[in-house]
Parts: structure tokens; sequence; C-alpha cells
């Protein structure tokens, strides 16, 4: 199923009943209401890209720690199956960068032992003070991930970007690249971003956005609609202290009412929700948690009101 750009929610009576629809569907295969996830259909909700109308699922898989483990074999078997159920929960993109130690290399070992799902959206960066060097630390990131192009690349946080842009944007034009973005993270340089997105045919940027974390929509997600670029958010549980933060809390009773039966899920549908997002990138080397956030992508999502009532209980209870 695809959404729209500009998605319409529904209004609270159609949620509730979507929900009853889904807690019965679960209830008839004999699974507990708490497993009610995993009874979702299979494909996750999607968003077009508004360069090209490609439509993404609304959850990602970021790599960033998480996937850095070095040889540990223990723990790249992990990540493995990690992949591996992405892949089955109808997951698609996967954010990498140079920056992040060892995770260039599992990814790419981990596809290789999938098979190069041909779902696969490769999201990667590049990252060095030196634009003349940029062509080369790029290719060196393929090798990493054993792909014979990226999807999307970006540069991250805006490092050189005045020499990297024009780089990636003749790899555009030549065929050897679908996709041109930037990033930046924790709300940095947010003036300069925003210069950049208004001087430059951007098809992507990946920002830091979530229920706590909303200085992207003053100005920068509304330049993204403006603008008709995708945004991909990284960091929507603050590393973790949000979830950690929260799980002292019992779910509120509006949390059934778009299907979530945890609060990372919570989290993630108040991030997808928003018109102009296009996909989250929660990172984790955690199977169960994979799962749990692809079953955010299902589902009925939050409308503007409750969108804000999360926000403002979550502000409230992750003091």
């Amino acid at each position: 199923m695809t959404l729209p750009p500009i998605p319409a929610p529904p209004p609270p009576p159609s949620r509730r009943a979507a929900l009853r629809a889904l807690v019965a569907g679960a209830l008839a295969l004999g699974l507990p209401l708490r497993s009610r996830a995993q009874a979702l259909p299979v494909a996750p909700l999607t968003r077009p890209l508004p360069s090209s109308g490609e439509a993404l699922p609304l959850v990602g898989l970021g790599s960033w720690i998480t996937f850095n483990v070095g040889r540990d074999q223990a723990l790249r078997e992990q990540c493995f199956a990690v992949m591996r159920a992405f892949f089955e929960s109808g997951g698609r993109l996967i954010d990498s960068s140079p920056m992040y130690g060892s995770s260039q290399e599992v990814i790419g070992e981990g596809l290789d032992r999938l098979g190069h799902p041909r779902s696969l959206f490769a999201a990667d960066k590049v990252w060095i003070g030196a634009g003349a060097r940029g062509p080369e630390q790029i290719e060196a990131s393929r090798q990493f991930w054993r792909v014979p192009r990226f999807d999307l690349l970006q540069v991250h946080n805006l490092l050189a970007w005045q020499e990297h842009l024009p780089t990636l944007m003749a790899m555009k034009a030549d065929g050897r690249l679908r996709y041109v973005g930037i990033t930046t993270s924790e709300g940095r340089r947010h003036r300069e971003f925003e210069q950049v997105m208004r001087s430059h045919p951007l098809d992507f940027v990946q920002l830091t956005y979530n229920a706590v974390d909303r200085e992207a929509e003053q100005r920068l997600l509304p330049l993204a609609r403006e603008r008709r670029i995708a945004v991909i958010v990284n960091r929507p549980f603050r590393r973790g202290d949000l979830t950690r933060a929260l799980a002292r809390h019992p779910l509120p009773g509006w949390a059934a009412e778009i299907g979530c039966v945890s609060w990372a899920q919570v989290l993630l549908k108040f991030i997808v929700a928003h018109p102009a997002v296009t996909c989250a990138i929660p990172a984790t080397s955690n199977l169960s948690h994979v799962r749990e956030n692809l079953a955010a992508a299902r589902g009925p999502l939050p409308d503007e009101a409750l969108r804000r009532r999360i926000a403002s209980d979550v502000e409230k209870l992750a003091r």
C-alpha cells in the first residue's frame, strides 16, 4: 500500500475500526492480543519519493553504532539476523556511512549471505574533508557493500559539501547513482542546511526529528515539502534514551487507537505520520526490535491531533 505524498489521516472512528479489524484477525489466528503486531499485513505502508514517485516503506534500518561490531563473529551473526528479518518484514532502505566503523563491511557480508535482495535501497554517505578524495571513498564504500551502485549518496553532516555535491550530481547524471542528498544530526547547522536545500536540486535530506527534538518542524520539514525533497529521519529514539525513559510508564490508552504495543512504535508512528517524512531509520542489532520497528509501518497512523498529544505526553513522561 502506498501513501500519497501529503496523506489525509483518517478520522478517529476509522482508526478505531481499523484497529478492531486487526485485533479480530489476530484473535482469529489464535494469537494473544500482545502479539497482534505479527498478525498485521506483510506489506508495510510506503510513501512516494517526491522526485520520482518510487515508493519506500516508512521504516528503514540505520547502522550507526549497532553494526560497528568489528570482527566479532557472534555480533556479526546478530546483525545478519536483523538484516534477514528486516527484508522478510518488507524493509528496503538501509543507511550507513564511512564514519560508522565496520558497519559497511558487516552490511556487505549480510547482503552476500542473503543473495543480494532485489528490494534493497542502498543509502550511504561521503564523509571526507578533501573533496578530491570523495570518489575514492565512495568506491571503497561500494566495495564494502558489495553492490553495483548505490541508490542514494548523501554528504554526511555537510562536510565539504561544496566539493562533494558536484561529484554526486555528476554521478547521477551519468547513471552511476539514483539519488543525491545531504545529512545533519542532533540539530546542527540547520541554517546552512536550509540554504543548501534552497539552492540545490536535492532528492533527499536526512535530519534528526522525534517527539522531543522538533526543531525541524519549524523550517526544514515545511521546506522539504515545498521543494519536493524526501526526508529520512535519524535518531528517532535519541540513541535509546527516549525508549529507556518511557519504559518506566505504561502505554496510554490512545496507543491502542493506532495499533501500538510499545513505546518504540508510538515514537516511530509519531515521526512517519508527518506528511513531509519519507522514512525513519532506527538503528538496532536486536532481532525483536527490528520486527517491532517494522510493525510501526503498518496499521493506522496518528492524525495531527493525536500527534500533538503524543508529543506532549512524551515530553512530560521522558523527563
